[in-house]
Protein backbone atom coordinates (compact mmCIF):
# COMPACT_ATOMS: atom_id res chain seq x y z
CA UNK A 1 0.00 0.00 0.00
CA UNK A 2 1.40 3.59 -0.73
CA UNK A 3 0.83 4.82 1.85
CA UNK A 4 2.73 8.19 1.71
CA UNK A 5 1.57 8.88 -1.94
CA UNK A 6 -2.18 8.46 -0.69
CA UNK A 7 -1.43 11.15 2.21
CA UNK A 8 0.12 13.74 -0.54
CA UNK A 9 -2.96 13.18 -2.56
CA UNK A 10 -5.08 13.87 0.49
CA UNK A 11 -3.01 16.84 1.32
CA UNK A 12 -3.67 17.78 -2.37
CA UNK A 13 -6.96 17.28 -2.14
CA UNK A 14 -7.88 19.78 0.95
CA UNK A 15 -5.65 22.51 -0.39
CA UNK A 16 -7.55 22.70 -3.82
CA UNK A 17 -10.93 22.13 -1.85
CA UNK A 18 -9.88 25.34 0.74
CA UNK A 19 -10.24 27.33 -1.95
CA UNK A 20 -13.77 26.85 -2.40
CA UNK A 21 -14.43 28.52 0.45
CA UNK A 22 -13.07 31.38 -0.95
CA UNK A 23 -16.08 32.64 -3.20
CA UNK A 24 -18.77 32.02 -0.35
CA UNK A 25 -16.35 34.97 1.30
CA UNK A 26 -16.63 36.96 -1.45
CA UNK A 27 -20.69 36.76 -1.31
CA UNK A 28 -20.34 37.59 2.30
CA UNK A 29 -18.67 41.18 1.40
CA UNK A 30 -21.13 41.74 -1.64
CA UNK A 31 -23.88 41.21 0.74
CA UNK A 32 -22.28 42.63 4.03
CA UNK A 33 -23.71 39.44 5.73
CA UNK A 34 -20.57 39.64 8.37
CA UNK A 35 -20.76 35.92 7.48
CA UNK A 36 -16.70 36.39 5.56
CA UNK A 37 -14.99 35.58 8.75
CA UNK A 38 -15.90 31.69 9.22
CA UNK A 39 -15.13 31.15 5.41
CA UNK A 40 -11.42 32.91 5.80
CA UNK A 41 -10.52 30.67 9.31
CA UNK A 42 -12.21 27.65 7.52
CA UNK A 43 -10.11 28.37 4.48
CA UNK A 44 -6.65 28.96 6.61
CA UNK A 45 -6.92 25.73 8.91
CA UNK A 46 -8.24 23.50 5.74
CA UNK A 47 -5.06 24.61 2.94
CA UNK A 48 -2.58 24.28 6.34
CA UNK A 49 -3.61 21.10 7.59
CA UNK A 50 -3.51 20.14 3.75
CA UNK A 51 0.18 21.58 3.50
CA UNK A 52 1.21 19.86 6.47
CA UNK A 53 0.43 16.75 4.84
CA UNK A 54 1.61 17.14 1.40
CA UNK A 55 4.69 19.05 2.37
CA UNK A 56 6.40 15.84 4.34
CA UNK A 57 5.11 13.60 1.24
CA UNK A 58 5.60 15.93 -1.86
CA UNK A 59 8.09 13.56 -3.51
CA UNK A 60 5.82 10.70 -3.47
CA UNK A 61 4.35 9.31 -6.77
CA UNK A 62 4.20 5.68 -6.76
CA UNK A 63 2.07 3.73 -9.19
CA UNK A 64 -1.65 4.13 -7.69
CA UNK A 65 -3.37 0.21 -7.61
CA UNK A 66 -7.18 -0.67 -6.63
CA UNK A 67 -6.37 -0.98 -3.39
CA UNK A 68 -5.01 2.62 -3.26
CA UNK A 69 -8.03 3.64 -5.35
CA UNK A 70 -10.54 2.33 -2.94
CA UNK A 71 -8.77 4.17 -0.12
CA UNK A 72 -8.16 7.48 -1.86
CA UNK A 73 -11.94 7.15 -3.15
CA UNK A 74 -13.12 7.05 0.59
CA UNK A 75 -10.57 9.86 1.71
CA UNK A 76 -11.75 11.79 -0.47
CA UNK A 77 -15.43 12.34 0.40
CA UNK A 78 -14.59 11.29 4.58
CA UNK A 79 -11.82 14.21 4.67
CA UNK A 80 -13.27 16.74 2.02
CA UNK A 81 -16.57 16.04 3.92
CA UNK A 82 -15.17 17.13 7.68
CA UNK A 83 -13.13 19.62 6.09
CA UNK A 84 -16.76 21.39 4.93
CA UNK A 85 -18.23 21.45 7.42
CA UNK A 86 -15.31 24.09 9.47
CA UNK A 87 -17.21 27.00 7.89
CA UNK A 88 -20.40 25.65 10.03
CA UNK A 89 -18.63 25.08 12.91
CA UNK A 90 -16.59 29.28 12.95
CA UNK A 91 -20.14 30.67 12.04
CA UNK A 92 -22.36 32.57 14.32
CA UNK A 93 -25.21 32.05 12.13
CA UNK A 94 -26.42 29.57 11.87
CA UNK A 95 -25.23 28.23 15.72
CA UNK A 96 -24.45 24.32 15.28
CA UNK A 97 -23.01 22.13 17.35
CA UNK A 98 -20.37 19.80 15.85
CA UNK A 99 -22.50 16.92 14.91
CA UNK A 100 -24.53 19.10 13.53
CA UNK A 101 -22.34 20.85 11.36
CA UNK A 102 -20.97 17.47 9.90
CA UNK A 103 -24.45 16.25 9.08
CA UNK A 104 -24.88 19.45 6.73
CA UNK A 105 -21.20 19.13 5.23
CA UNK A 106 -21.79 15.56 4.37
CA UNK A 107 -25.53 16.32 3.10
CA UNK A 108 -24.32 18.71 1.00
CA UNK A 109 -21.17 17.06 -0.24
CA UNK A 110 -22.90 13.94 -1.55
CA UNK A 111 -25.82 15.55 -2.32
CA UNK A 112 -28.35 13.98 -0.02
CA UNK A 113 -30.01 17.62 0.37
CA UNK A 114 -31.22 16.58 4.45
CA UNK A 115 -30.57 20.12 6.51
CA UNK A 116 -30.50 20.31 9.94
CA UNK A 117 -31.48 24.54 9.86
CA UNK A 118 -34.08 25.96 10.06
CA UNK A 119 -35.08 29.53 9.00
CA UNK A 120 -33.03 29.52 5.82
CA UNK A 121 -34.85 32.32 4.73
CA UNK A 122 -32.80 34.72 7.49
CA UNK A 123 -29.48 33.07 6.89
CA UNK A 124 -26.40 35.03 5.14
CA UNK A 125 -26.44 35.12 1.69
CA UNK A 126 -22.71 33.06 2.31
CA UNK A 127 -23.50 30.46 4.27
CA UNK A 128 -26.48 29.81 1.72
CA UNK A 129 -24.58 30.11 -1.81
CA UNK A 130 -21.99 27.81 0.52
CA UNK A 131 -24.58 24.90 1.21
CA UNK A 132 -25.29 25.13 -2.70
CA UNK A 133 -21.89 24.96 -3.83
CA UNK A 134 -20.77 22.19 -2.04
CA UNK A 135 -23.78 20.17 -3.57
CA UNK A 136 -22.25 21.82 -6.73
CA UNK A 137 -19.04 20.56 -6.36
CA UNK A 138 -20.33 17.09 -4.78
CA UNK A 139 -22.41 16.70 -8.27
CA UNK A 140 -19.16 16.84 -9.57
CA UNK A 141 -17.49 14.51 -7.48
CA UNK A 142 -19.94 11.78 -8.20
CA UNK A 143 -20.07 12.24 -12.12
CA UNK A 144 -16.60 12.25 -12.12
CA UNK A 145 -16.34 9.14 -9.63
CA UNK A 146 -18.93 7.15 -11.59
CA UNK A 147 -17.66 7.46 -15.09
CA UNK A 148 -13.95 7.20 -14.59
CA UNK A 149 -12.71 6.18 -11.05
CA UNK A 150 -15.31 3.21 -10.12
CA UNK A 151 -14.55 1.52 -13.45
CA UNK A 152 -11.56 1.88 -12.89
CA UNK A 153 -12.12 -0.45 -9.50
CA UNK A 154 -14.32 -2.73 -11.39
CA UNK A 155 -17.36 -2.03 -9.35
CA UNK A 156 -19.12 0.91 -10.63
CA UNK A 157 -22.31 1.18 -12.48
CA UNK A 158 -20.63 2.36 -15.85
CA UNK A 159 -19.51 -1.41 -15.58
CA UNK A 160 -22.76 -2.59 -16.11
CA UNK A 161 -23.30 -0.43 -18.96
CA UNK A 162 -21.15 2.26 -20.51
CA UNK A 163 -21.55 4.41 -24.40
CA UNK A 164 -19.30 4.44 -26.49
CA UNK A 165 -17.37 7.27 -25.31
CA UNK A 166 -13.72 7.89 -23.78
CA UNK A 167 -12.72 6.98 -20.41
CA UNK A 168 -10.40 4.61 -18.29
CA UNK A 169 -8.83 1.98 -20.95
CA UNK A 170 -6.55 -0.07 -17.99
CA UNK A 171 -7.88 -2.06 -14.79
CA UNK A 172 -4.25 -1.21 -12.70
CA UNK A 173 -3.63 1.79 -12.62
CA UNK A 174 -4.77 5.47 -13.20
CA UNK A 175 -3.74 6.88 -16.58
CA UNK A 176 -4.35 10.09 -18.00
CA UNK A 177 -7.40 9.28 -20.01
CA UNK A 178 -9.34 9.85 -16.46
CA UNK A 179 -7.91 13.48 -16.88
CA UNK A 180 -9.20 13.70 -20.33
CA UNK A 181 -12.49 11.92 -19.50
CA UNK A 182 -13.12 14.56 -15.98
CA UNK A 183 -12.41 17.17 -18.68
CA UNK A 184 -14.87 16.63 -21.00
CA UNK A 185 -17.80 16.19 -18.31
CA UNK A 186 -16.95 19.45 -16.28
CA UNK A 187 -17.55 21.38 -19.39
CA UNK A 188 -21.04 19.45 -19.97
CA UNK A 189 -21.83 19.72 -16.39
CA UNK A 190 -20.77 23.79 -16.21
CA UNK A 191 -23.29 24.29 -19.61
CA UNK A 192 -26.07 22.69 -18.01
CA UNK A 193 -25.44 24.44 -15.02
CA UNK A 194 -25.07 27.57 -16.45
CA UNK A 195 -28.28 27.36 -19.00
CA UNK A 196 -30.54 25.94 -15.47
CA UNK A 197 -29.28 29.17 -14.16
CA UNK A 198 -30.13 31.34 -17.18
CA UNK A 199 -34.04 29.21 -17.13
CA UNK A 200 -34.50 30.45 -13.44
CA UNK A 201 -33.61 33.81 -13.96
CA UNK A 202 -36.14 34.66 -17.19
CA UNK A 203 -38.25 32.24 -15.11
CA UNK A 204 -38.66 35.12 -12.20
CA UNK A 205 -36.41 34.43 -9.79
CA UNK A 206 -33.43 36.63 -8.67
CA UNK A 207 -29.63 36.26 -9.85
CA UNK A 208 -28.76 34.70 -6.36
CA UNK A 209 -31.39 32.01 -6.08
CA UNK A 210 -31.27 31.43 -9.68
CA UNK A 211 -27.15 30.65 -9.81
CA UNK A 212 -28.26 28.70 -5.96
CA UNK A 213 -30.68 26.58 -7.44
CA UNK A 214 -29.02 25.47 -10.57
CA UNK A 215 -26.34 24.83 -8.43
CA UNK A 216 -28.49 22.27 -6.69
CA UNK A 217 -30.95 21.14 -9.44
CA UNK A 218 -27.98 19.49 -11.96
CA UNK A 219 -26.08 18.39 -9.01
CA UNK A 220 -29.63 16.58 -8.08
CA UNK A 221 -29.22 17.52 -4.30
CA UNK A 222 -32.45 19.39 -3.27
CA UNK A 223 -30.85 22.46 -1.09
CA UNK A 224 -33.20 25.43 -1.35
CA UNK A 225 -32.61 28.80 -0.13
CA UNK A 226 -35.69 29.08 1.37
CA UNK A 227 -37.58 26.82 3.82
CA UNK A 228 -40.60 26.39 1.30
CA UNK A 229 -38.11 25.58 -1.47
CA UNK A 230 -39.17 25.62 -4.98
CA UNK A 231 -42.68 26.19 -3.59
CA UNK A 232 -41.61 29.58 -1.90
CA UNK A 233 -41.59 31.19 -6.02
CA UNK A 234 -45.25 29.56 -6.61
CA UNK A 235 -44.74 29.28 -10.36
CA UNK A 236 -45.56 26.40 -12.58
CA UNK A 237 -43.24 27.50 -14.74
CA UNK A 238 -40.06 27.55 -12.14
CA UNK A 239 -41.32 23.79 -11.85
CA UNK A 240 -41.42 22.94 -14.77
CA UNK A 241 -38.33 24.05 -15.52
CA UNK A 242 -36.69 22.21 -12.40
CA UNK A 243 -38.17 19.13 -13.13
CA UNK A 244 -37.13 19.51 -16.67
CA UNK A 245 -33.39 19.83 -15.78
CA UNK A 246 -33.39 17.39 -12.90
CA UNK A 247 -34.70 14.68 -16.15
CA UNK A 248 -31.49 16.15 -17.75
CA UNK A 249 -29.36 15.69 -15.29
CA UNK A 250 -30.52 12.14 -14.28
CA UNK A 251 -29.50 11.19 -17.75
CA UNK A 252 -25.90 9.13 -17.91
CA UNK A 253 -23.58 11.88 -18.59
CA UNK A 254 -21.69 9.72 -20.98
CA UNK A 255 -24.57 9.85 -22.88
CA UNK A 256 -24.65 13.69 -23.00
CA UNK A 257 -21.36 13.11 -23.82
CA UNK A 258 -22.36 10.95 -27.00
CA UNK A 259 -24.83 13.05 -27.97
CA UNK A 260 -23.47 16.70 -28.20
CA UNK A 261 -21.66 16.41 -31.53
CA UNK A 262 -20.02 19.29 -33.64
CA UNK A 263 -23.24 19.37 -35.89
CA UNK A 264 -25.49 20.04 -32.42
CA UNK A 265 -27.25 17.52 -30.21
CA UNK A 266 -27.95 14.08 -31.91
CA UNK A 267 -31.32 12.88 -30.22
CA UNK A 268 -31.08 9.62 -31.75
CA UNK A 269 -28.71 8.35 -29.12
CA UNK A 270 -30.84 9.43 -26.42
CA UNK A 271 -33.61 7.01 -28.33
CA UNK A 272 -31.26 3.83 -28.76
CA UNK A 273 -30.51 3.63 -25.09
CA UNK A 274 -32.50 1.53 -22.50
CA UNK A 275 -31.70 2.80 -19.50
CA UNK A 276 -32.91 6.41 -20.85
CA UNK A 277 -36.00 4.77 -21.97
CA UNK A 278 -37.15 3.31 -18.92
CA UNK A 279 -35.94 6.02 -16.76
CA UNK A 280 -38.23 8.62 -18.73
CA UNK A 281 -41.44 5.60 -18.48
CA UNK A 282 -40.58 5.36 -14.65
CA UNK A 283 -41.40 9.34 -14.64
CA UNK A 284 -44.47 9.02 -17.02
CA UNK A 285 -45.99 5.86 -14.92
CA UNK A 286 -45.38 7.20 -11.35
CA UNK A 287 -46.77 10.90 -12.78
CA UNK A 288 -50.26 9.41 -14.18
CA UNK A 289 -50.75 7.12 -11.04
CA UNK A 290 -49.92 10.73 -8.34
CA UNK A 291 -52.07 12.63 -11.21
CA UNK A 292 -54.80 9.98 -10.79
CA UNK A 293 -54.92 9.67 -7.04
CA UNK A 294 -54.59 13.83 -6.29
CA UNK A 295 -57.21 14.17 -8.60
CA UNK A 296 -59.75 11.58 -7.60
CA UNK A 297 -58.99 12.78 -3.98
CA UNK A 298 -59.72 16.70 -4.64
CA UNK A 299 -56.74 17.98 -2.74
CA UNK A 300 -56.57 20.79 -5.51
CA UNK A 301 -58.95 22.73 -7.43
CA UNK A 302 -57.84 21.97 -10.92
CA UNK A 303 -56.41 19.60 -13.04
CA UNK A 304 -53.71 21.63 -14.62
CA UNK A 305 -52.71 22.61 -10.65
CA UNK A 306 -53.26 18.60 -9.99
CA UNK A 307 -50.41 17.99 -12.93
CA UNK A 308 -48.19 20.76 -11.71
CA UNK A 309 -47.59 19.56 -8.40
CA UNK A 310 -47.86 15.46 -9.27
CA UNK A 311 -45.09 16.21 -12.04
CA UNK A 312 -42.73 18.09 -10.25
CA UNK A 313 -43.07 15.92 -6.81
CA UNK A 314 -42.40 12.62 -8.89
CA UNK A 315 -39.33 14.09 -10.98
CA UNK A 316 -37.88 15.32 -7.58
CA UNK A 317 -38.04 12.23 -5.61
CA UNK A 318 -37.76 9.58 -7.51
CA UNK A 319 -34.27 11.29 -9.44
CA UNK A 320 -33.40 11.59 -5.61
CA UNK A 321 -33.79 15.69 -5.82
CA UNK A 322 -35.76 16.10 -2.45
CA UNK A 323 -37.08 19.81 -3.93
CA UNK A 324 -40.67 20.71 -2.60
CA UNK A 325 -43.63 22.45 -3.70
CA UNK A 326 -45.29 21.63 -0.53
CA UNK A 327 -45.25 18.75 1.67
CA UNK A 328 -45.68 15.89 0.08
CA UNK A 329 -46.24 13.91 3.01
CA UNK A 330 -49.55 15.33 3.35
CA UNK A 331 -50.76 13.45 0.33
CA UNK A 332 -53.13 10.14 0.74
CA UNK A 333 -50.44 7.94 2.25
CA UNK A 334 -49.68 5.94 -0.23
CA UNK A 335 -48.61 8.31 -2.47
CA UNK A 336 -45.78 9.65 -0.31
CA UNK A 337 -44.44 5.42 0.38
CA UNK A 338 -44.51 4.87 -3.31
CA UNK A 339 -42.28 7.89 -4.05
CA UNK A 340 -40.05 7.12 -1.62
CA UNK A 341 -39.56 3.73 -2.67
CA UNK A 342 -39.24 5.22 -6.19
CA UNK A 343 -36.40 6.92 -4.84
CA UNK A 344 -34.46 3.26 -4.55
CA UNK A 345 -34.44 3.42 -8.47
CA UNK A 346 -32.77 6.37 -8.70
CA UNK A 347 -31.20 8.14 -11.65
CA UNK A 348 -28.69 6.36 -14.29
CA UNK A 349 -25.49 4.95 -13.61
CA UNK A 350 -23.61 8.38 -14.56
CA UNK A 351 -25.55 10.83 -13.84
CA UNK A 352 -25.71 12.77 -10.11
CA UNK A 353 -28.83 11.17 -9.07
CA UNK A 354 -28.64 8.64 -6.27
CA UNK A 355 -30.41 5.71 -5.46
CA UNK A 356 -29.40 2.14 -7.07
CA UNK A 357 -29.86 3.31 -10.59
CA UNK A 358 -32.39 2.33 -13.32
CA UNK A 359 -29.34 0.11 -15.01
CA UNK A 360 -29.53 -2.47 -12.23
CA UNK A 361 -33.33 -2.51 -11.35
CA UNK A 362 -33.30 -3.35 -15.60
CA UNK A 363 -30.97 -6.30 -15.14
CA UNK A 364 -32.97 -7.61 -11.85
CA UNK A 365 -35.64 -7.78 -13.75
CA UNK A 366 -34.36 -9.82 -16.58
CA UNK A 367 -32.50 -11.71 -14.52
CA UNK A 368 -36.00 -12.99 -12.68
CA UNK A 369 -37.46 -13.11 -16.19
CA UNK A 370 -34.88 -15.95 -16.96
CA UNK A 371 -34.98 -17.47 -13.78
CA UNK A 372 -38.65 -17.85 -14.72
CA UNK A 373 -37.98 -19.07 -17.94
CA UNK A 374 -35.56 -21.82 -16.71
CA UNK A 375 -37.83 -23.21 -14.49
CA UNK A 376 -40.00 -24.03 -17.50
CA UNK A 377 -37.37 -25.22 -20.00
CA UNK A 378 -34.71 -26.05 -17.54
CA UNK A 379 -32.14 -27.36 -20.13
CA UNK A 380 -32.42 -24.03 -22.46
CA UNK A 381 -29.67 -21.64 -22.81
CA UNK A 382 -31.19 -17.74 -21.93
CA UNK A 383 -28.84 -14.74 -22.50
CA UNK A 384 -29.15 -11.03 -20.89
CA UNK A 385 -28.97 -8.71 -23.57
CA UNK A 386 -28.90 -4.82 -23.18
CA UNK A 387 -30.10 -3.66 -26.79
CA UNK A 388 -27.72 -6.02 -28.73
CA UNK A 389 -25.08 -6.45 -25.97
CA UNK A 390 -25.07 -9.70 -24.45
CA UNK A 391 -24.41 -9.78 -20.72
CA UNK A 392 -21.84 -11.94 -18.62
CA UNK A 393 -22.65 -13.67 -16.11
CA UNK A 394 -20.21 -12.25 -13.96
CA UNK A 395 -22.35 -8.70 -14.63
CA UNK A 396 -25.85 -10.18 -13.48
CA UNK A 397 -24.01 -11.46 -10.27
CA UNK A 398 -22.13 -8.11 -10.09
CA UNK A 399 -25.98 -6.65 -9.49
CA UNK A 400 -27.01 -9.55 -7.28
CA UNK A 401 -24.26 -8.95 -5.06
CA UNK A 402 -24.70 -5.25 -4.81
CA UNK A 403 -28.34 -5.21 -4.40
CA UNK A 404 -28.02 -7.62 -0.99
CA UNK A 405 -25.36 -5.58 0.04
CA UNK A 406 -27.90 -2.59 -0.39
CA UNK A 407 -30.66 -4.27 1.43
CA UNK A 408 -28.17 -5.35 4.04
CA UNK A 409 -26.82 -1.98 4.79
CA UNK A 410 -30.49 -0.32 4.78
CA UNK A 411 -31.80 -3.06 7.46
CA UNK A 412 -28.89 -2.93 9.54
CA UNK A 413 -29.28 1.21 9.60
CA UNK A 414 -32.66 1.21 9.90
CA UNK A 415 -32.53 -1.14 13.20
CA UNK A 416 -30.08 0.48 14.48
CA UNK A 417 -32.11 4.09 14.05
CA UNK A 418 -35.31 2.33 15.87
CA UNK A 419 -32.65 0.92 18.53
CA UNK A 420 -32.12 4.56 19.29
CA UNK A 421 -35.74 4.79 20.07
CA UNK A 422 -37.13 6.43 16.34
CA UNK A 423 -40.19 5.15 15.36
CA UNK A 424 -40.42 2.91 12.16
CA UNK A 425 -42.01 5.57 9.62
CA UNK A 426 -39.53 7.94 10.66
CA UNK A 427 -36.60 5.48 10.61
CA UNK A 428 -37.43 4.07 7.44
CA UNK A 429 -37.87 6.79 5.41
CA UNK A 430 -34.80 8.59 7.10
CA UNK A 431 -32.85 5.84 6.31
CA UNK A 432 -34.05 5.27 3.10
CA UNK A 433 -33.65 8.89 2.37
CA UNK A 434 -30.00 8.80 3.51
CA UNK A 435 -28.51 5.85 1.65
CA UNK A 436 -30.53 6.72 -1.49
CA UNK A 437 -28.90 10.65 -1.37
CA UNK A 438 -32.50 12.14 -1.29
CA UNK A 439 -33.00 14.04 1.53
CA UNK A 440 -36.52 14.74 2.86
CA UNK A 441 -38.00 11.73 4.93
CA UNK A 442 -41.90 10.87 6.40
CA UNK A 443 -42.38 11.66 10.37
CA UNK A 444 -39.85 13.38 12.69
CA UNK A 445 -37.44 14.29 9.53
CA UNK A 446 -40.12 15.63 6.73
CA UNK A 447 -39.59 18.73 6.87
CA UNK A 448 -35.37 18.56 8.56
CA UNK A 449 -33.33 16.76 10.77
CA UNK A 450 -33.26 18.91 13.71
CA UNK A 451 -35.20 17.05 16.22
CA UNK A 452 -33.44 13.53 15.88
CA UNK A 453 -30.72 12.62 18.66
CA UNK A 454 -26.83 13.21 17.34
CA UNK A 455 -26.33 9.78 17.34
CA UNK A 456 -28.97 9.20 14.42
CA UNK A 457 -27.58 11.90 12.48
CA UNK A 458 -24.25 9.81 12.60
CA UNK A 459 -25.63 6.37 11.42
CA UNK A 460 -27.67 8.75 9.03
CA UNK A 461 -23.99 10.45 7.46
CA UNK A 462 -22.89 6.81 7.20
CA UNK A 463 -25.99 5.58 5.20
CA UNK A 464 -25.25 8.85 2.71
CA UNK A 465 -21.31 7.46 2.38
CA UNK A 466 -22.70 4.18 1.36
CA UNK A 467 -24.95 5.17 -0.77
CA UNK A 468 -22.73 8.06 -2.33
CA UNK A 469 -20.06 5.33 -2.67
CA UNK A 470 -22.08 2.37 -4.20
CA UNK A 471 -21.61 0.28 -1.13
CA UNK A 472 -18.63 -1.51 -2.10
CA UNK A 473 -16.75 1.22 -2.12
CA UNK A 474 -16.72 1.55 1.37
CA UNK A 475 -17.99 -1.42 2.69
CA UNK A 476 -14.52 -3.30 1.15
CA UNK A 477 -12.68 -1.41 3.94
CA UNK A 478 -13.61 -3.11 6.67
CA UNK A 479 -12.71 -6.36 5.31
CA UNK A 480 -9.44 -8.09 7.20
CA UNK A 481 -8.30 -9.03 3.59
CA UNK A 482 -8.09 -5.42 2.29
CA UNK A 483 -5.33 -4.53 4.81
CA UNK A 484 -3.32 -7.41 3.97
CA UNK A 485 -0.16 -7.33 1.86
Amino acid sequence: MQYKTIIRITGLLMGLFSITMLPSALVAILYKDGGGTAFIQAFSVSIFLGFLLWYPNRHEKGDLRTREGFLIVVLFWTVLGSIGALPFIFSNNPDLSWTDSFFESFSALTTTGATVIVGLDDLPKSILFYRHLLQWMGGMGIIVLAVAILPLLGIGGMQLYKAEVPGPVKDTKVTPRIAETAKALWYIYFLLTTACALAFYFAGMDAFDAICHSFSTIAIGGFSTHDASIGYFESPLINVICAVFLLIAAVNFSLHFAAFTRRGINVKVYLKDAEFKVLIAVQLLLTAICFTTLYQSGIYDSPEKTLDYAFFQVVSISTTAGFGTESFHSWPLFLPILLIFSSFIGGCAGSTGGGMKVIRLILLILQGSREMKRLIHPKAMYSIRIGTMALPDRVIDAVWGFFSAYALVFVVCMVILMAMDMDAITAFSATAASLNNLGPGLGDVASNYASITDGAKWVLVMAMLFGRLEVFTLLVLFTPTFWKN
